[in-house]
C-alpha cells in the first residue's frame, strides 16, 4: 500500500450540510464510529462537527485524522478584505486539528443550494470578477500556509468554476505555489462528461482528491427534468466508487504514477434513508481494497 496516500470518507453520506435535516439523527459519535469501523483513516469536517477540543478527543478515541474542511468564499461579492477574518478562523480551527488542506469554493452567484436547474443555470463571472477572484485566492493561499495548510480549490456544480475551461482559467491565473486544486471526479464528470482530461492537464496542481461516482442513467434523467443540485443528489445521482459509471483505475494509476501524496476521500451525497451510510462506506472501502490497491503492485 502506498503509505503516502491516505484514504478517507466524507461525512456527507450520513449528514448533509446543504439540507441539515437530512440524516440529522446521525450523531457525531455514530458517524465517526462508522468511518473507523469501515477502515478509513479519516474524514473531512462536517457542518455539524463541534469545536476542535471536543472533536480531537472523539478522533483520538477512534484513531482518525481530519483531512480538511469546506470554506465558502465570497471574494467577488464581498471583496477579499471581508473574507480574510473568517478564513483565518477557519485555518486556525484546522490547524488545531492537524489537518492538511483548506477546501475553498467561491460561492458568489452559486446555485448549488437553490432550486435552480443545475444543468442549465450555472453562473458565470465577468473578466473583472475573474481577476478579483484569482488575486483573492492568491492572498488566501498564502494565509493558509501560515497555518501549515494548503489551499485546495474545489470546482463544483452550480458555481462559476465548474467546467474544465473554468478550471483552466483559474489555474492559469493563480499562483501555483499558493493555490492548489481539489480534483473531484463526480463534479467534473456531471459537468463535462469527462473526468480524465482535467486530471491529466492539472495533475501538478492537484493536492486533494474526492472520489465520487455517478449513476449515469439518473444523471441523464435529472438533466432531462432540469433538476437542481439538491434534487439531483437526493435522486441518487452520486454514489461511492464501484457503484456507478466512472472507472477509477486509470485515475488512481495516474495519481500513483505521478507520485501523488495526500488524501483521497470517498464522497457521495446521498439520502441516508435510501442509501445506508455504513453500507455504502463499506462498499466504497471494498472497491478500494479489491480493485484499486492491487494497482500499487503492478
Amino acid at each position: 500500500m502506498n503509505s503516502k496516500i491516505l484514504w478517507g470518507i466524507a461525512p456527507i453520506g450520513w449528514r448533509n450540510d446543504d439540507i441539515p435535516e437530512i440524516g440529522s439523527e446521525n450523531t457525531l459519535s455514530h458517524v465517526l464510529s462508522d468511518i473507523a469501523f469501515a477502515g478509513y483513516s479519516g474524514t473531512e469536517v462536517g457542518g455539524f462537527f463541534p469545536g476542535a477540543n471536543i472533536l480531537k478527543k472523539e478522533l483520538e478515541l477512534r484513531n482518525l485524522k481530519i483531512a480538511g474542511k469546506w470554506f465558502s468564499s465570497f471574494i467577488i461579492r464581498d471583496g477579499i478584505d471581508s473574507v480574510i477574518k473568517a478564513f483565518r478562523q477557519h485555518c486556525q480551527y484546522l490547524k488545531d486539528l492537524n489537518a492538511d488542506v483548506a477546501v475553498v469554493s467561491e460561492q458568489t452567484y452559486s446555485i448549488q443550494g437553490t432550486e435552480k436547474n443545475v444543468f442549465a443555470e450555472k453562473p458565470y463571472f465577468t473578466d473583472d470578477e475573474w481577476k478579483e477572484l484569482c488575486q483573492g485566492l492568491n492572498v488566501l493561499g498564502k494565509i493558509a500556509e501560515e497555518y501549515n495548510l494548503k489551499l485546495v480549490y474545489h470546482h463544483h456544480m452550480g458555481t462559476g468554476v465548474q467546467t474544465l475551461g473554468e478550471v483552466d482559467r483559474l489555474m492559469d491565473n493563480t499562483d501555483p505555489n499558493h493555490v492548489h486544486l481539489l480534483y473531484d471526479t463526480g463534479h467534473i464528470f456531471v459537468s463535462d462528461d469527462d473526468y480524465l482530461t482535467l486530471l491529466n492537464k492539472h495533475i501538478d496542481r492537484i493536492k486533494h482528491v474526492h472520489f465520487k461516482d455517478v449513476r449515469k442513467e439518473i444523471k441523464e434523467q435529472c438533466k432531462k427534468e432540469g433538476k437542481s443540485f439538491l434534487q439531483s443528489f437526493l435522486s441518487g445521482m452520486f454514489t461511492v466508487p464501484g457503484d456507478g459509471c466512472i472507472d477509477f483505475v486509470p485515475v488512481y494509476k495516474k495519481l500513483l504514477d505521478t507520485g501523488y501524496e495526500g488524501w483521497i476521500l470517498i464522497e457521495a451525497e446521498q439520502d441516508p434513508k435510501k442509501a445506508h451510510p455504513l453500507e455504502y462506506a463499506l462498499k466504497g472501502k471494498k472497491y478500494i481494497d479489491t480493485i484499486l490497491l492491487p494497482q500499487n503492485n503492478l
